[in-house]
């Protein structure tokens, strides 16, 4: 594998901006397709339990959640088209180098998921009335696998970033020769797997939290009810397989990408027996950590499953490894909003087994940590990207050689405009969620004549979906 890369020598000003305009928009772009991957197999799930009991109670949950996964689309688009354009205004070196290989990825994502998405997002979103019922409920499942489709081609040119294969560098620009090595590549299935889990976490807690919401403000229908039992109990089914699924990633980033390992642990010496660092202040001046919380052997365990398992330390890595503090402190945030996921979750779940209301503190709870999936997944990219530092593709092209040589100023002016819009249109997401959510309190209702309808077309064994 060659390091070919284009010396253009930027200045400091235009680097550090255009790195933190591009960090501002992936991390805006992020929240939202964190939230629809999932949510659309949520509304899929509605819909056939609405078809198959006929109760008006999941179609309840469908429209309301539907609009949700509209509104979370539609900026998602917003923010993935813009992203888009950095890539040839603020890191053009990025597609001269390696565009044979993103360029056909990116093509692919919107060729097979994309517009499959936008196609069939139409008549999931105003054909409920207007098609046959069994086309609407096709066109959710489509939507459904469309935005997995999407992330599955988006994460193969993310994960081929990390842990590179299958291409050659002629004149120092990079060429596919294996398609199936690009896209399969040694690090994409595990973190296919931990962002769709992930994202299953985003969307439960999202629905559980905006459901305490609408029950705090005194909604007590079922549709509710209903909503937070279901996300309860699917986040307290997903963060144990997160966890696993988030070991394996580690036993493979230790293997393809040491260094990342070692600036998540905080480790400077190779050592044998590594401790688990529950916090410290590492200081990259010294080369050495403060206010050390160790474990002992605890990373040696983790990560190679043997007590005195050998870890190479970042002094392994001279001029090689990412900054420390980011990914080390990310790390944590990433795996401490995943302990307090898994808390909240069994906590709720036991309460739903043990067929009781939940306390009024625990709703509470649940309505805080609404948004919750964003600061893990935001803390796990942050790991993620920063970690594959001081490179855009790892062994192949430094982030120093992909930069623009526009002016500083240019880049300060967009990187301001993004900051105030993406701002502005965060604080009115939130806030058309939270109107839903009351609005939904007062006009959201299930009329007797309703209750009758779904009695009659319910089956005798089937179970009263008012006691669930």
């Amino acid at each position: 594998m060659h390091s070919c890369c284009l010396v253009r020598g930027p200045s400091v000003d235009a680097f550090l901006l255009s790195r933190l305009q591009f960090a501002l928009n992936i991390s805006f772009h992020i929240l939202f397709p964190t939230i629809t991957m999932a949510m659309g197999w949520f509304l899929f799930y509605f819909k056939l339990r609405s078809n198959i009991s006929g109760h008006p109670v999941w179609m309840r949950m469908y429209r309301f959640w539907v609009r949700v996964f509209a509104l979370s689309f539609a900026l998602g688009v917003v923010s993935g088209v813009t992203m888009s354009f950095q890539f040839g205004t603020n890191w053009p070196g990025f597609m001269e180098k390696v565009g044979n290989v993103a360029g056909p990825l990116l093509g692919y994502e919107v060729l097979t998921a994309f517009f499959l998405e936008a196609t069939f997002l139409g008549i999931m979103l105003f054909g409920i009335h207007r098609v046959p019922n069994w086309l609407h409920t096709a066109s959710t499942l489509i939507v459904a696998l469309g935005t997995t489709t999407s992330a599955f081609w988006i994460l193969a040119l993310n994960s081929w970033m990390q842990t590179p294969q299958g291409f050659e560098v002629v004149d120092g620009v990079v060429y596919a020769t294996n398609w199936k090595e690009i896209i399969f590549n040694p690090s994409f299935p595990y973190r296919f797997v931990h962002m769709m889990l992930a994202s299953g976490l985003t969307a439960s807690f999202l629905i559980a939290g905006l459901s305490a919401y609408r029950m705090l403000k005194g909604d007590d229908k079922l549709a509710p009810k209903l909503a937070l039992k279901t996300a309860t109990y699917t986040a307290a089914v997903l963060i144990p397989l997160q966890i696993f699924a988030g070991d394996m990633h580690g036993l493979n980033t230790l293997e393809h990408q040491p260094q990342k390992v070692a600036a998540m642990e905080g480790l400077w010496e190779t050592t044998e027996g590594a401790p688990l660092l529950l916090f410290a202040i590492p200081d990259e001046e010294s080369k050495e950590n403060h206010f050390e919380i160790p474990i002992p052997y605890g990373a040696s365990l983790i990560l190679t499953h043997e007590l005195k398992g050998e870890i190479k330390g970042l002094n392994e890595f001279e001029g090689e490894h990412p900054p420390v503090a980011p990914v080390f402190f990310g790390f944590r945030v990433m795996v401490g909003m995943g302990m307090l996921m898994l808390a909240v979750s069994w906590l709720g779940s036991l309460y739903l087994m043990r067929n009781k209301d939940f306390p009024i503190w625990l709703k509470r709870t649940f309505a805080g940590m609404a948004f919750s999936g964003w600061i893990a997944t935001l803390a796990g990219w942050y790991v993620t990207e920063i970690g594959r530092q001081p490179y855009l593709v790892s062994g192949v092209l430094r982030t120093a050689d992909a930069v623009t040589q526009l002016p500083p100023a240019n880049i300060a002016l967009s990187f301001t405009l993004y900051l105030v819009i993406y701002t502005v249109l965060l604080i009115a997401y939130m806030g058309t969620l939270m109107l839903m959510c009351r609005r939904a309190v007062e006009i959201e209702e299930i009329t007797t004549e309703e209750r009758e309808i779904a009695k009659a077309k319910m089956q005798p064994t089937d179970p009263d979906p008012s006691t669930v």
